[in-house]
């Protein structure tokens, strides 16, 4: 057993989020006000069914940063043409991830891990990627402070598998320090980023 990844570490899960939230439960309450208006009707948050610990599939909370508006046809627009001044900023400055401290509460995910991805995504890993669902995913990880947004797929996900090979809380500390120095810089932020899909990608390149 091995006790900082088997116990202290969901133990300081608990007790930091629960902090967490009591602590900035009115400044979510304000950002909750401000993008139920901004968003023209389509609510402040955001839910997505995602894969987490051995796959088990749950819904992440976020706050929603793009409005529902659609086209003539009914079908949404663009994501760039949805996306508000106010949801800019708030994925710029991340406050978009705040919600998940109640996911972290819950036990569906932890602080510190992989980013938990779409579940299309299961069946195009390969037997090392797999092992990144060995344990909980969470809001900030090791590929987050090592090029966030802008590092390509296989490095991503080879950073997720090394992260839970080398879980410790040193580890984690380095994690937390260089998020919040990350956040306060913007470092590797791309607000309004066009999504490249795992799956896409990796069928595009079979077909070649």
């Amino acid at each position: 057993m091995k006790p900082y990844k088997d116990f202290f570490k969901r133990a300081i899960d608990v007790v930091a989020s629960g902090g967490a939230l009591l602590m900035l439960s009115v400044p979510i309450a304000i950002v909750t006000a401000w993008l139920h208006f901004a968003n023209k009707g389509a609510g402040a948050f955001f839910l997505q069914e995602r894969p987490g610990k051995d796959g088990k599939i749950f819904k992440i909370c976020k706050f929603k940063s793009m409005t529902d508006e659609c086209d003539k046809d009914g079908k949404l627009l663009p994501d760039t043409q949805r996306l508000t001044k106010v949801g800019r900023f708030v994925r710029s400055t991340s406050i978009d991830e705040l919600p998940q401290l109640w996911n972290v509460l819950k036990g569906d995910m932890s602080l510190i891990g992989p980013r938990p991805l779409l579940p299309r995504y299961l069946s195009w890993y390969t037997d090392r990627e797999k092992h990144r669902h060995d344990v909980r995913p969470g809001i900030t990880g090791w590929a987050q402070v090592h090029g966030r947004n802008l590092v390509g797929w296989d490095e991503k996900l080879e950073m997720d598998v090394w992260y839970v090979e080398h879980i410790s809380f040193l580890t984690d500390c380095k994690i937390i320090f260089n998020t919040i120095k990350g956040v306060l810089m913007r470092d590797g932020v791309v607000a309004d980023k066009t999504e490249n899909y795992l799956d896409i990608e990796r069928k595009s390149k079979t077909l070649c």
